[in-house]
């Protein structure tokens, strides 16, 4: 029996440059493992990793880095090929070699019905067999392309088929109809008439097959969580202990079982050829759900659902869960003093909870995660939806959508209001006490949304005292949800479930009642002009003016100070694309809206993410999980960081960030930076001027005063790609940046050297 001692961890990756990209998955969960001769290759439930078996070292391998998708079901490494097959959950499928990543789309673009999802995958010389759910496909590994398709349920129909294997002159498919072979030289494998059900005949029960494998050359199935074995034209019991059996897989001549009790008890068990056990490998605090394993040069390699990559060798062990968020996103996001935090929680459509027990993150040098692991007394304060930082210490405000108020002092100190508080629990719902949204205004006081209460605002005072707030009109189950605090301290909250968009103004008297002013925006004139009353996110411009992202499109309040006078409403921005204009979104849920450094707003829809100008009426950027490292087009909240231009986006399968060209302007000129710099010659990419006063000009000259470019800075960097007005590359040499500010005042700022080959 072996047990375990260590563990290790690695860094986040780079931080990219401008106009690239870098993923934040989860890599803390393993659901498979393969290998090479040089490389172990471990399965996410997003992404790839691998380790290298010579150094140790570790590469990520993500949809950033070229994969097709994100969302993977199965992988298997092919020596004889050296190619890597990587199926993903839409039914998409890599395959990887030594030339790079070669994608073979055609299950995924068949219009066919039911389960495509891949389950296993079975490489035999330059064919690769899938079992799927609909049976068996089999892929051309040298063409890249599915050759044939095998349905070979009963009557001709869809089966689902949970593995497949060749042993002695036979294919083994093992199904929910049973295990069925076929000779491996059959001319017509797609009849299933060809086919034979094995199983209700000669020992083996008529039930479902779990797994096939090859063993030394005698054919093993998994029915029952008992194995079997064929014995010419018999099946023997082949090896039962009461566990429950998650998989099983033959490696380096080893027959490995993976089992897991109702309890979290798990193991691994290696089997001698006449089924009785070689080794057990257990270790309560580190194998906790053993999904797949495989021996290499005598260690094991275990994926595990919850602990990530184990390595076990003769007398200790090494777990690779690489420093990442603890799961994906789909909360509030914001960026405070170049760290960024992100909420797992989020609500359905009906804005009831869905029990997420993530908590939430931070990326600062390394990935932090807030959860029952690191803070036991979480494990009751489920869906983190909202968060805020604290101007005064940067301690962590975060609400949970049931479970209250935390917060997060440093040093482990954990503070939750609840009961304890004015904070009231849902009319309906005792006991959940639902925190929707959060904000700080200029005073340092924290603004709190209270979904679902009478009193749907509190706001906890700089001074530690509580005041709550009740809207003087029929709210649609009190709902209350993101608050943004504008240029005069007026509070903007979404009222999700068709409510609108309420406007709070405590007349700067948080204390007096009396002289608060309120207002409720909802779709048509007269009423607000909003696009619809429905809306998902608001957002505050450099000009003061409210966006509002609605399930039809985007307002504008430009009146945002008068909101109280009458006549203020919004405006729909029109915007130009060749011959078509139309408002902006129109007919399109805008789900979250964040501003750059040069006052562009970046949106959150199902089409993917989109860049409009400062005004909404061009589209500057527009990315898609087709055209760019987007995760999905699903996008749900994103967030920027203003000092590096680096923008955040959460979606439905993860967390990816590009690095904008906009950042937000500098007080002065004293702490330019320029990079790359010095430029070598073997790059190619943008070169960024960061710290520049907001939107001034930049000249870039020789050292002679002659003009090479010119452009004007997206709020406080200027961004330029190596090249002159023609278009052609500059020589080697110093070159000087020149800043012109608002008052016309020019002052060289910083230089900027080439380096020739």
């Amino acid at each position: 029996m072996l047990f375990f001692i260590s563990t290790t961890c690695f860094a986040q990756n780079a931080f990219p440059p401008i106009g690239m990209w870098r993923e934040h998955l989860p890599y803390q969960s393993a659901i498979d493992v393969t290998a090479s001769d040089k490389k172990i290759y471990c399965a996410t439930p997003y992404s790839l990793f691998t380790v290298n078996l010579l150094n140790r070292e570790v590469e990520r391998i993500s949809k950033v880095a070229g994969l097709s998708e994100t969302g993977i079901n199965t992988i298997q490494f092919d020596a004889f090929s050296k190619k890597l097959f990587v199926a993903y959950s839409n039914s998409n499928i890599d395959v990887i070699d030594e030339k790079g990543i070669h994608n073979v789309p055609d299950l995924k673009r068949d219009n066919i019905s039911g389960d495509k999802n891949i389950y296993q995958i079975f490489a035999d010389n330059s064919l690769c067999y899938l079992s799927t759910g609909l049976g068996i496909i089999v892929l051309d590994a040298d063409k890249f392309e599915i050759k044939d398709s095998w349905f070979i349920g009963n009557n001709g129909g869809y089966v689902k088929t949970n593995s497949f294997t060749k042993a002695n002159g036979f294919f083994y498919a093992a199904t929910e109809e049973g295990l069925k072979r076929l000779a491996s030289g059959n001319s017509n494998p797609a009849d299933f008439t060809n086919w034979q059900t094995v199983s209700g005949t000669n020992g083996l029960s008529a039930s479902s097959a779990k797994a096939v494998v090859n063993f030394q050359n005698h054919i093993v199935v998994l029915q029952n969580d008992s194995l079997f074995v064929e014995n010419g034209t018999t099946w023997n019991l082949f090896f039962t202990n009461a566990w429950p059996v998650v998989s099983i897989n033959v490696s380096e001549n080893k027959l490995l079982v993976c089992e897991r009790q109702t309890n979290g008890n798990s193991q691994v068990l290696t089997l001698n050829n006449n089924g009785s056990v070689q080794q057990i490998i257990q270790q309560p605090s580190t194998l906790s759900f053993p999904k797949n394993a495989i021996s290499v040069n005598g260690d094991y390699w275990i994926a595990d659902l919850l602990s990530g990559l184990v390595h076990c060798s003769a007398n200790n062990h090494e777990t690779y869960r690489l420093n990442s968020p603890a799961d994906i996103g789909l909360g509030a996001m914001t960026v405070y003093n170049g760290a960024f935090y992100q909420t797992a929680g989020t609500v359905n459509g009906s804005w009831n909870y869905l029990y997420n027990r993530s908590g939430f993150f931070k990326l600062g040098a390394d990935w932090f995660n807030y959860n029952k692991y690191s803070y036991p007394q979480l494990d009751s304060m489920l869906d983190f939806i909202t968060i805020a930082i604290d101007p005064r210490d940067e301690s962590i405000w975060a609400g949970s959508y049931g479970g209250g108020l935390a917060h997060f002092k440093g040093n482990n100190q954990l503070e939750i209001f609840k009961q304890n508080s004015p904070l009231q629990q849902t009319v309906g719902d005792p006991g959940s006490y639902r925190v929707s949204g959060l904000a700080f205004d200029a005073d340092n006081n924290l603004w709190i949304s209270n979904f679902g209460s009478d009193k749907q605002l509190h706001v906890l005072k700089n001074n530690g005292i509580w005041q709550s707030f009740s809207a003087p009109f029929y709210l649609n189950i009190n709902a209350a949800a993101q608050i943004v605090v504008d240029d005069v301290n007026q509070k903007w909250i979404t009222s999700p479930l068709g409510n609108g968009l309420i406007v709070f103004n405590d007349n700067n008297t948080i204390d007096n009642l009396a002289d608060d002013k309120w207002k409720l925006l909802k779709q048509g004139p007269g009423l607000g002009n909003l696009p619809s009353s429905e809306v998902l996110s608001i957002a505050k411009d450099k000009s003061g003016y409210i966006w509002v992202g609605t399930s039809d499109g985007v307002g504008v309040i430009q009146c945002s100070q008068q909101i109280f006078q009458s006549g203020c409403e919004a405006i729909w921005p029109v915007i130009n694309e060749g011959n078509f204009a139309n408002y902006l979104f129109k007919g399109e849920a805008v789900k979250s809206i964040a501003v750059d450094g040069a006052d562009r707003k970046w949106m959150a829809t199902s089409s993917g993410a989109w860049l409009v100008s400062a005004e909404g009426d061009k589209v500057i950027y527009h990315f898609t999980e087709d055209n760019s490292p987007l995760l999905s087009n699903d996008v749900r909240s994103i967030a920027i960081d203003g000092k590096t231009g680096e923008v955040f986006f959460a979606t439905s399968k993860g967390i990816s960030s590009f690095r904008g060209t906009a950042t937000e302007a500098a007080e002065t000129k004293n702490n330019v930076l320029v990079f790359p710099n010095p430029v070598s010659a073997a790059y190619h990419g943008t070169i960024g001027i960061k710290g520049l006063p907001e939107n001034s000009i930049v000249k870039i000259t020789e050292t002679n005063g002659r003009l090479v470019y010119q452009t004007r800075a997206l709020g406080g960097q200027a961004v330029w790609n190596g090249k002159d007005y023609k278009g052609q590359q500059v020589s080697s040499g110093i070159y000087l940046v020149i800043a012109e500010d608002e008052n016309k005042q020019e002052k060289t700022v910083s230089k900027i050297v080439f380096i020739s080959k």
